[in-house]
């Protein structure tokens, strides 16, 4: 045992020596002459040193002190939404949308990019089919509501969708307008 112990060791060893020796002789095929890079190295040396420009010079900034006191803060909006509603209710108890209810889908789209394309009668209900303007078909009922100003529907016949909008007419003053939808053949 020992002596195939022994027998493989200087295998491996002759093995290393024989990579070392291909090694110096792989290395010898590049050549002991680096003259070049010696004359390169010298003319770098040779360059006379520069002279290295001096710091400029640090300019003193005078402190300012800020004092916001008697100044608007700028993170709040210049006109309070409190102040919106007294507005609102200081005109009367007039015409106003119901901004609290949830937005309908066609309500996304102006009235002017919404076509009525037909009709549908279902459970002796006329439903009303409205074609968006990014290509869907939505089916609308009375009292549905679609357009930007608030249009709720109030009536829907074969030839076109009636609605009452509800328009700014001036500040806090809103107003019914009668518009209809006709059908696109």
């Amino acid at each position: 045992m020992a002596y195939h112990n022994l027998r493989l060791l200087c295998f491996k060893r002759g093995a290393l020596q024989i990579s070392f020796a291909l090694f110096l002789v792989l290395l010898s095929g590049c050549g002991n002459d680096i003259s070049d890079l010696n004359q390169y190295i010298l003319s770098i040396k040779a360059v006379p040193k520069g002279m290295i420009a001096p710091l400029p010079e640090i300019k003193v900034v005078e402190t300012f002190m800020f004092n916001p006191e008697g100044l608007r803060d700028p993170f709040k909006p210049l006109v309070q939404p409190e102040q919106d509603e007294v507005a609102e209710q200081s005109t009367g108890g007039g015409i106003k949308p119901d901004t609290t209810r949830r937005k309908e889908e066609l309500e996304a789209f102006p009235l002017d990019v919404l076509k009525m394309v037909g009709t549908v009668s279902m459970n002796s209900t006329l439903w009303g089919l409205v074609k968006a303007d990014d290509g869907t078909i939505h089916r609308v009922q009375v009292g549905n509501y679609m357009g930007k100003n608030y249009g709720k529907i109030i009536r829907i016949s074969t030839e076109k969708i009636e609605l009452i909008e509800i328009v700014l007419d001036k500040p806090g003053a809103w107003r019914e307008q009668q518009t209809s939808l006709g059908i696109i053949e």
